[in-house]
């Protein structure tokens, strides 16, 4: 059975704020009307973070904007929800948030065969002097790479 993702939105600023260190993919527990807005498009993850409560992990800060054709039972844009993993992927995520330093942030709210998934990192912040020197890693290759299409263009 072939695969289709059709992402809706993501965290772009993730990679360059922390250290991705391993990805995981969660289910999320979602109303109707949330899941019509998501499917619009109409979510922001943005300072975002998941947080194990228990023995659950729960998605926060994730802000789901109201579904324009909803009524009186439309969501809370900014409510914990619910992240459905096994329990093994949750107490591993305890353990290394427990250790110091590391969080779990979520990196992309996509669509995979009719149900909306969240694809989730473990994650160590960043220091400036971190950030700096990727930035002038990617400038490095951004001219190593005009150069070689320079040298192709001259032949």
């Amino acid at each position: 059975m072939a695969e289709f993702q059709k992402i809706l939105a993501q965290n772009r600023k993730a990679g360059h704020d922390y250290h991705l260190l391993e990805r995981f993919e969660a289910g999320i527990v979602l109303t109707g009307t949330e899941v019509k807005s998501i499917r619009d498009g109409r979510i922001q993850l943005k300072d975002s973070y998941a947080q194990v409560r228990g023995d659950e992990l729960w998605l926060i800060g994730v802000h789901v904007s109201p579904y324009s054709h909803g009524n009186i039972n439309n969501h809370l844009p900014e409510r914990a929800r619910k992240l459905l993993m096994h329990r093994r992927e949750i107490g591993k995520l305890l353990g290394e948030t427990t250790r110091g330093g590391r969080t779990v942030v979520p990196l992309k709210v996509y669509l995979k065969d009719g149900r909306i998934k969240v694809e989730i990192a473990l994650a160590v912040g960043k220091k400036a002097h971190d950030k700096r020197d990727a930035k002038r890693a990617r400038e490095l290759d951004r001219e190593a790479a005009a150069a070689i299409r320079g040298r192709r263009e001259r032949r």
